[in-house]
């Protein structure tokens, strides 16, 4: 058994703490007396670790090169406090997809010693409209249940990515979703319709909302109007550079499952410098990744850092760490992560309660050296 120090916030509030973990990894008990958010940040603050669905890379590793590319990766990003993450694909022939999913499988059924919980994958392509490629590779298709069946069958995917304006894709949403797959909308040229409808038809989330989508005009929603008129969960890049603070502002007001995503490159925890994404080379400086031409490529953002501009927008930390993790797991299905709570695994962060900036990660009790 340990004990965790710092105030603690739990599904009923905040408390003066420590947390108490098992020696199985799990949180027996959360205890000492509730507190305000004022008083909890007068010290450390115990905080979900964060939740990630959508991370390409991290440390000089991308998801699509096989091998030890998906350890590397989690371990980079539990050092900045992510404790469980999906690893997320790039369009690309079916080919290199089958093989980057067989090389990412053994981590997703044992945790790398020292990182993140790999939950399963986000394939984020290559089901999407050429239009709206951002950085994808153009391998774009269409999909059918049986070729998703088949990758699904090489790792686990828990989380995907489709452009439902294209043909067959409302009805493949409906079939994802009665199997038990999280369907997102992304990469896409819908109109707003196609939206509504996508949502209708059981897809419960936009991928990262705003960027390789349809804009907002008053006379043309877009999917963007969609999704700020209807959803109730969507993914946000908020590293400054993909979506300017007004416009997180409004999703923030509009969308009451906003939950952050790094959309990390293998750029994440490393120097300026030139890395792999897919097939592509990108180019890490003055903080953004991109190709060549100059487009936005993924990020080098950590989770870590997210919270803290979300704090710099005026969020209550509760609401910071919400956004940082609880969401995100919900999103998942998850009643055993993002939380702080009994019988929960102790993913567990500890933050200066005045800034935000974090000191301590625990993965499942493990805790991370940093």
């Amino acid at each position: 058994m340990s004990l965790l120090p710092g105030a603690a916030l739990t599904p009923e509030g905040w408390r003066s703490g420590p947390v108490r973990v098992g020696a199985g990894g799990r949180i027996e008990a959360v205890e000492g007396a509730l507190l305000t958010e004022a008083q909890a940040r007068q010290g450390p603050c115990l905080l979900p670790g964060f939740v990630d669905l959508h991370v390409h890379g991290g440390g000089g590793a991308d998801t699509m090169e096989g091998g030890e590319a998906v350890a590397t990766l989690s371990r980079t990003h539990a050092r900045h406090g992510t404790t469980a993450l999906l690893a997320t694909t790039m369009t690309a022939p079916r080919a290199e997809i089958e093989a980057a999913l067989r090389a990412l499988a053994p981590h997703v059924a044992t945790r790398p010693s020292g990182g993140a919980r790999v939950l399963g994958v986000h394939l984020e392509g290559p089901y999407i409209h050429r239009e709206r490629l951002g950085a994808q590779p153009d391998f774009a298709t269409t999909a059918t249940l049986a070729e998703v069946l088949a990758l699904h069958a090489l790792a686990p995917i828990r989380l995907v990515t489709i452009a439902p304006e294209l043909p067959g894709h409302l009805e493949l949403i409906v079939a994802l979703r009665g199997r038990g797959f999280v369907v997102q909308i992304g990469h896409s040229a819908a109109r707003y319709e196609d939206g509504v409808a996508a949502l209708a038809a059981g897809a419960t989330g936009f991928t990262h909302l705003f960027n390789a989508m349809t804009g907002l005009h008053h006379r043309e929603p877009g999917l963007a109007g969609a999704a700020l008129a209807h959803a109730e969960r969507a993914e946000l890049i908020a590293d400054g550079l993909h979506v300017h603070e007004g416009a997180i502002r409004v999703a923030l007001r509009c969308i009451p499952g906003l939950y952050c995503v790094t959309d990390a490159t293998a750029a994440a925890g490393m120097p300026d410098g030139e890395y792999r994404l897919g097939r592509h080379r990108v180019f890490h400086c003055l903080g953004a990744v991109r190709l060549a031409d100059g487009t936005l490529a993924g990020s080098a953002l950590t989770m870590d850092r997210a919270l803290q501009r979300l704090l710099q927008l005026g969020l209550p930390l509760a609401e910071a760490s919400a956004r940082t993790a609880t969401l995100a797991a919900q999103h998942l299905g998850l009643a055993d992560r993002g939380v702080l709570a009994p019988g929960a695994w102790a993913d567990v962060v500890q933050v200066d309660g005045a800034s935000g900036a974090l000191q301590r990660v625990w993965v499942e009790g493990e805790a991370i050296a940093r």
